[in-house]
């Protein structure tokens, strides 16, 4: 986590004692009753109350310890307050509606930035989303011919037009079909809005400025490239509206998404700027904390007081508590009281992961890494280069158990991702937020703010996409409780064995090994890619990418691209590809065409061809723009076409009948609009199906055309929509579904799969097996797979 220098380490008399433990307990057990209230109801709440006041009862008593009656006293406060809050969520007027699907009309206030529902479904446009989830608070509501005045949260799924541009405090009416909470976080119910806001109030004044200085950002950053203009507002206020699809999975996948939050680390640059300006100027230090306040309570209004960003500020207050003053022993019970003070008046804090996360970060800041960086500097190590370490490694230790139980995956390259971004986030934010300062004096300084911001934010998007690209870079974990708490022991384990001379010996020794054996075998698996390859099904989660070999060395045809440009130019990568003859996009929908970037990245290519079907329009617009842009040719193809090269003939079977109109919404005619391929390989014949369905299926039996093939590219990723009687006509030895894990569709169908395999086919997934490459030899047909599939989506 990118965060403000550390403080010198002191020594002799002025070295700073054991850490102040003392509100720790009451801290931790306010969280506990907390998340025990509104995890299980007003029941555990007022449990947790009765067992708080005996054990007040007891430690008087029996005069326990201070810290012990103080626990319990804090404790049982925060069970009244959360048992208060979930009796009256539980016992609330929209509960009975939302179980039965009514439909509603509410008022509410907007109270979070609508946070917009990305996906890249059959037909979704990548980094388009169609829909945002507002937060909001209760005002009205009526059901039918009943109405009330009440309070409470509710979720809002509502389509962009007219939504996403609502401000935090905003009042307006929407109608839609109610539904139960889907988590326990005190939401009453959600609502699926149909139509734009109804009578939107004007924003408070206060908002509406910050909306005002948030444009001016985002058009200022337009001097730069599309994604670092998308990435520097998200670096400085938290604005991802322009943020391109591909550099938030880098992100994601490198360990440096929580720099696209407002968090501490934010405030704290700012706030640390303005003090060191001021000493450098040898102003009082009363009038540089005067400044530093503003710079706090100016970035607050400029981020929008969310809930979100109340909390970093508080965060940040305790980040320069600790950093700035370097009082040590200060920093832990500042942080605790501001647990005990944000848990009672906002309980459903205690299960935001961000809140949580900003909690553990700041801890691991003022506990581990200063003594992190005192240690290696004693071994010689330069402070800048000691506190640059500390700081990624002990924020990465914090916060890894939570991330990994939240996503169900590591990243193992975050430590190393966030050493080499931080020296650049504390300039990019800086000067992003000046950009948006300075944006009501005119477009000139504002775009000169951004683009000296420009070198520091290619840097993030540099390190991220490099990052995320190293095989292996996400590693597959234990999702949930169980999967925090297994990695919150190892790292538990890993710090108290560190302590020890010995054992520390022990454990640099284990990771070299580990190292020497893992690392290589992650970066180039044994045997990949196997000799004599004819085919390979790329694992790009759920969409599909076909590779084909040509005979001539490092050069192969593609088939689909799949949903995003990083899955499909690894892959490519592995193979060791040189340049791609010919590029086949069977439909346009979004996880077959979704990739094309990446395919083109840095390869020559003959060719994109595209079939008849050239819906929806959308999307064969970005495909000719990304071929134009790569000045690759656009081609069509179409039923009768054959092309040939030294080892591979690919004979376009199908669509027989391609639909004159197409049904946007289904994505039905679409899919059976996909192009059919029949290769001749050296490993056999291999049907490539697209997408078609029944009716397209129909037609391709009913034409007589030989669907006989050695290796099926399971139509549709398995979908249920797959005769079986096609499956008969085709008869295949092996079968390739390539399909992403966890994906909603729940591709593939097991009734299909079973069937096949009763049949004597090999079915390989790529959600299971990742890249599936298909070989032909003296020992006939052979499937060889390389293992680590990429994890599900979050």
């Amino acid at each position: 986590m990118a965060l403000p220098v550390l403080p010198a380490p002191t020594t002799g008399a002025d070295a700073p004692g054991p850490p102040d433990l003392r509100l720790v307990p009451s801290a931790v057990a306010v969280w506990a009753v907390v998340l025990l209230g509104i995890g299980l109801g007003p029941v555990a709440g007022a449990g947790a109350l009765v067992g708080c006041l005996l054990l007040v009862g007891f430690a008087v008593v029996r005069r326990g310890p201070p810290w012990v009656l103080a626990a319990g006293g804090c404790a049982a406060a925060a069970a009244l307050v959360v048992t208060a809050h979930a009796l009256l969520a539980d016992r609330h007027p929209l509960r009975a509606p939302a179980e039965r699907g009514a439909a509603a009309t509410v008022r509410v206030v907007v109270s979070d930035d609508p946070r917009p529902i990305r996906s890249t479904g059959f037909g979704a446009r990548p980094g388009r989303p169609s829909h945002v989830l507002v937060p909001a608070e209760l005002q009205r509501v009526e059901v039918g011919a009943a109405g009330w005045a009440v309070g409470g949260r509710i979720l809002l799924i509502a389509p962009v037009e007219g939504w996403a541009t609502l401000l935090p405090g905003q009042a307006t009416t929407a109608h839609g079909l109610l539904a139960p909470a889907g988590r326990r976080d005190l939401t009453v119910a959600v609502l699926r809005v149909r139509g734009p806001p109804q009578h939107a109030a004007a924003p408070p004044w206060w908002q509406e400025a910050a909306g005002g200085l948030r444009a001016g950002l985002r058009e200022a950053a337009r001097v730069l490239p599309a994604e670092p203009a998308g990435l520097l507002p998200g670096l400085a206020v938290g604005d991802t509206s322009l943020l391109t699809a591909e550099v938030e999975d880098d992100f994601r996948a490198a360990g440096l998404s929580h720099l696209l939050a407002v968090s501490g680390s934010n405030l704290a640059i700012l706030a640390g700027a303005v003090l060191a300006l001021m000493r450098l100027l040898r102003a009082d230090p009363r009038l540089a904390v005067v400044l530093s306040a503003a710079a706090v309570l100016g970035f607050v209004v400029l981020a929008r007081p969310s809930p979100s960003v109340v909390r970093a500020a508080v965060m940040a207050a305790v980040v320069l508590l600790a950093l700035g003053t370097g009082r040590a022993r200060s920093a832990l019970p500042a942080l605790a009281t501001a647990v005990l003070v944000l848990l009672p008046v906002n309980p459903v804090l205690a299960v935001d992961p961000g809140f949580a996360l900003s909690v553990l970060a700041t801890a691991a800041l003022v506990l581990l890494a200063p003594g992190w960086s005192g240690a290696l500097q004693r071994c010689g190590v330069p402070r800048w280069a000691a506190e640059a370490l500390a700081v990624p490694a002990a924020a990465f230790l914090a916060t890894a158990p939570l991330i990994a139980g939240l996503n169900g995956q590591v990243s193992a390259v975050a430590v190393v991702a966030n050493l080499l971004a931080v020296p650049a986030v504390a300039p990019a934010t800086v000067l992003g937020v000046l950009a948006a300062a300075v944006s009501p004096l005119g477009a000139v300084p504002a775009q000169a703010c951004a683009w000296s911001a420009g070198p520091a934010v290619w840097w993030l998007v540099l390190v991220a996409d490099r990052s995320a690209a190293v095989p292996g870079a996400v590693l597959g974990w234990p999702d949930g409780l169980p999967g925090a708490l297994l990695l919150c022991v190892l790292v538990v384990a890993l710090l108290w064995c560190g302590r020890s001379p010995r054992w520390r010996a022990l454990l640099v020794a284990v990771a070299l090994g580990l190292a020497l054996v893992l690392v290589p075998t992650r970066l180039a698996p044994p045997g990949w890619p196997p000799p004599g390859w004819a085919v390979v099904a790329c694992d790009v989660g759920q969409g599909d990418a076909i590779v084909l070999a040509t005979g001539r060395p490092g050069w192969v045809v593609l088939v689909d691209a799949g949903p995003d440009a990083g899955p499909v130019d690894a892959c490519l990568d592995r193979l060791g590809v040189q340049g791609i003859a010919l590029i086949v996009l069977s439909h346009l929908h979004a996880d077959h065409v979704g990739g094309l970037a990446g395919a083109l990245r840095g390869r020559p290519v003959g060719g994109v061809a595209v079939g008849p079907v050239r819906e929806p329009a959308w999307a064969l617009g970005e495909v000719a723009a990304v071929a134009a842009g790569g000045g690759v040719p656009l081609v069509g193809l179409a039923a009768g076409r054959r092309l040939e090269w030294p080892e591979l003939v690919v004979d376009v079977i199908g669509p027989r009948h391609p639909a004159a109109f197409v049904d946007g919404d289904d994505g039905t005619s679409v899919n059976d609009g996909s192009l059919v391929l029949r290769a001749r390989t050296p490993a056999g014949t291999v049907l490539l199906t697209g997408d078609v369905e029944l009716a397209a299926q129909a037609d391709l039996l009913a034409s007589g055309v030989d669907l006989r093939a050695d290796v099926l590219k399971m139509p549709h990723h398995g979908s249920r929509y797959t005769s079986v009687g096609f499956l008969n006509a085709v008869a295949p030895r092996a079968v390739l579904v390539s399909v992403g894990a966890g994906n909603r569709y729940r591709h593939p169908d097991p009734g299909l799969v079973r069937g096949l395999e009763r049949a004597g086919a090999l079915v390989r997934r790529t959600d299971h097996a990742g890249d599936v490459a298909v070989l032909g030899g003296p020992s006939g047909l052979e499937l060889v797979s390389r293992g680590s599939p990429l994890p599900a989506p979050r």
